[in-house]
């Protein structure tokens, strides 16, 4: 596996510096790479289409998503070795592409979000509300107001959110921009925390050296859910992103707006809100569509 290791080692090498991939992106493609290798006896870089064959039996056992996930892998890295010179052709061609099924979130309802803010504005009611308060209606604001992912709501900088200005703009998966509407009820509670946190810090969400961490963020969205009656298996911050694209659609936001605020890179992404509200775009399709008028007629 020597040369196997030596190619996969210089494309993670070329994937950071490059694409400028998460530390996490570079790990995952690793094990994929070396597990791959390890099935083909060390010539992952030589494979052709009947090496290509045992890794796809190999994976029989394994959930669609994570063959789809090791696949796009191993087609990133031949079309590497490719590029370098170190193969002629692309083998990637012929690795299995499962389509994964994409899982219906699970989505707040309407009543569950006023829940979680009247219990905000009761705290903040307080004469003297503790920091942790103030920070947490900023979080909430900006996570089921804006439909920030985790990643990004906590390593936001001290600065990114100004009042005078009703959005941002994210640089989010893929490295791709793009723009965020902040409301003005977000903007007003990002204010009143930010005049807590220390001019000389870099992170709007400090914690420590560092800014405050995803799994820090899910403990403080559950401990607000259990303090609402809200169960809190039916809650995270990934939750009230679901809620905020969700209720936006059903307020008759464009499918794509949505995509565009969301980040998504494929519109079929979004599409998986579109169950959701199905009622809603039935009466649509019955009130809204040009033969809507003769079909009532005809009846």
């Amino acid at each position: 596996m020597s040369g196997d290791r030596e190619l996969i080692g210089r494309f993670l090498e070329m994937l950071a510096a490059e694409t400028g991939a998460a530390r996490n992106t570079i790990l995952a493609y690793r094990t994929d790479l070396e597990l791959a290798s390890e099935v083909l006896g060390g010539d992952l870089v030589a494979a052709d289409e009947a090496a290509i064959g045992r890794l796809a039996e190999a994976w029989m056992p394994l959930a669609r998503a994570t063959v789809a996930r090791k696949s796009a892998a191993l087609r990133r890295f031949f079309v590497f070795l490719q590029e370098e010179g170190f193969r002629a052709d692309d083998p990637g061609k012929a690795l299995p592409r499962p389509s994964a099924a994409r899982p219906l979130p699970k989505v707040l309802d309407r009543v569950d979000v006023d829940r979680l803010f009247a219990e905000i504005d009761r705290r903040l009611a307080a004469e003297h509300s503790p920091p942790a308060d103030i920070r947490l209606s900023a979080l909430i604001e900006l996570l089921y107001g804006s439909g920030l992912r985790a990643t990004e709501l906590v390593s936001l900088p001290r600065g990114a959110i100004a009042s005078d200005r009703p959005f941002i703009i994210l640089k989010g998966k893929g490295g791709r921009e793009r723009l965020v509407p902040i409301s003005d009820r977000a903007r007003a509670a990002v204010a009143r925390w930010r005049a807590l946190v220390p001019s000389d810090q870099p992170w709007l969400f400090p914690s420590g050296k560092k800014h405050l961490s995803r799994v820090r963020l899910f403990q403080i969205v559950k401990a607000l859910a259990a303090a609402t009656g809200i169960p809190p298996d039916r809650i995270g911050p990934h939750g009230l992103r679901h809620a905020f694209a969700t209720h936006l659609l059903e307020g008759g936001a464009d499918l794509r707006a949505l995509q565009a605020m969301l980040g998504h890179a494929d519109i079929a992404t979004t599409q998986i809100y579109t169950h959701v509200d199905s009622r809603r775009l039935v009466e649509l399709v019955n009130t809204r569509h040009p033969l809507a008028d003769e079909a009532s007629r005809c009846g």
